[in-house]
């Protein structure tokens, strides 16, 4: 069965999980940034519903969580794709052909930076330099970097990952 809150819907396995790692932290100090990573790193995102349920068995307020969310751009409160697509947007890539990338991607894919692809299989950033400006333009996705890519490389590159 599953319990739905907002957008979302979790399974009973699921909260009781969240619940496991949230009493593993308690309200402990300096726990809150650690119990967000492993939330996120089990479910892939932090929705609202699973902020306030971490409010509600803390006692840390909802603001506090939101406010620590919002923050780190390593945590995200929407879904994710299942590949990470970060063109480099520093001025090397940028000149030598960064911003064609960007704009390929959000023409041929329909997402913007921050976006993820409707079918959850790419999600898409910017970054200002990864310092590899030698490769420029670079693109890494997932943990792979590519230099030297050209917008016309980009359909060829993506097709590897599904």
């Amino acid at each position: 069965e599953c319990i739905e809150s907002n957008d979302f819907k979790f399974s009973e396995e699921q909260w009781s999980r969240i619940d496991e790692i949230i009493d593993s932290y308690g309200n402990k100090p300096g726990g809150l940034i650690p119990m967000l990573e492993k939330i996120q790193f089990y479910l892939g995102f932090l929705p609202v519903p699973v902020q306030e349920r971490i409010s509600e068995k803390t006692g840390i307020p909802e603001s506090k969580i939101y406010g620590v969310v919002s923050f780190y751009s390593f945590f995200t409160m929407t879904p994710r794709g299942r590949h990470r697509i970060q063109v480099c947007m520093g001025t090397a890539c940028y000149v030598k052909g960064g911003k064609k990338i960007v704009e390929k991607i959000e023409e041929e894919y329909g997402i913007k930076p921050g976006e993820s692809t409707e079918d959850k299989r790419f999600t898409f950033e910017t970054a200002r330099c990864f310092g590899a400006c030698g490769l420029a333009p670079v693109v890494i996705i997932d943990d792979k970097v590519y230099g030297k890519v050209q917008a016309e490389d980009l359909d060829k590159i993506l097709n590897e990952y599904k």
